[in-house]
């Protein structure tokens, strides 16, 4: 049985169109390769920023004065500029994921 489907699959492979092939065009990344390291650096940096006045917020204020929601989307906001700015920065350094 495996045999059999093994056979199938090889024909059905070689009725590929190859005209489609060679029509098809690469994918590319939207962003240019050069503005990879930039965009790493400051997408990190604002992270970063807004991780520490996270942290400055949580350590002076009192827990009647704290806000759940600012909390969440502030913590929500420096995960997304972190982890968009880790994905450039794995891209730039040659580590394509």
């Amino acid at each position: 049985m495996l045999t059999s489907c093994y056979i199938v699959k090889r024909r059905q492979i070689k009725d590929l169109n190859p005209q489609m092939a060679q029509s098809a065009k690469p994918i590319s990344s939207p962003v240019p390769i050069a503005y990879y390291p930039s965009l790493a650096v400051l997408l990190l940096a604002v992270g970063l920023v807004i991780t520490a006045s996270f942290f400055i917020y949580e350590a002076t204020s009192s827990r009647k004065n704290r806000s759940l929601a600012k909390e969440l989307v502030t913590g929500a906001v420096a995960s997304v500029f972190l982890g968009f700015g880790s994905l450039f920065l794995l891209l730039a350094s040659g580590v394509y994921v």
